[in-house]
């Protein structure tokens, strides 16, 4: 069995609400992130719209079927071993990009994207340590 990288943290990037984030369809979209990105759904709600909580490992992200943009909305999610994180999602058919290094507040970071397919984008990624 392959080894998972452990999802840490989750980040806002822009004004993005990661416990609201906005799917287009709450049914279509939860399958996506327990199939593919090994969340559990820890709780639905249908009021005031339909929602769920999923997580995994330390992150843990609210689902809803609000009316807002999923193509506006981002989170950076912290893993563990980038490379690793990205091997488990490769073979599945996702909209991936390649990894690259960005730079944010003078600290470099190894990153890839994953985009969902209602359009909601994340950046998973791990700081790498000076010198590397």
């Amino acid at each position: 069995m392959q080894a998972k990288s452990v999802y840490q943290s989750v980040y806002p990037i822009g004004d993005t609400d990661p416990n609201n984030l906005p799917v287009e369809n709450l049914e279509t979209a939860v399958p996506y992130y327990v199939q593919n990105l090994g969340f559990t759904v820890e709780s639905r709600s249908a009021e005031p719209h339909p929602a769920a909580v999923i997580a995994r490992d330390g992150v843990r992200m609210r689902l809803a079927q609000n009316g807002g943009d999923p193509g506006q909305a981002s989170c950076y999610i912290s893993v563990s071993d980038v490379d690793q994180a990205l091997a488990e999602l490769q073979g599945k058919g996702l909209d991936l990009s390649e990894p690259r290094v960005d730079e944010h507040e003078g600290k470099k970071y190894r990153v890839f994207f994953v985009r969902a397919p209602d359009g909601l984008c994340y950046c998973l990624g791990q700081q790498l340590q000076p010198g590397s």
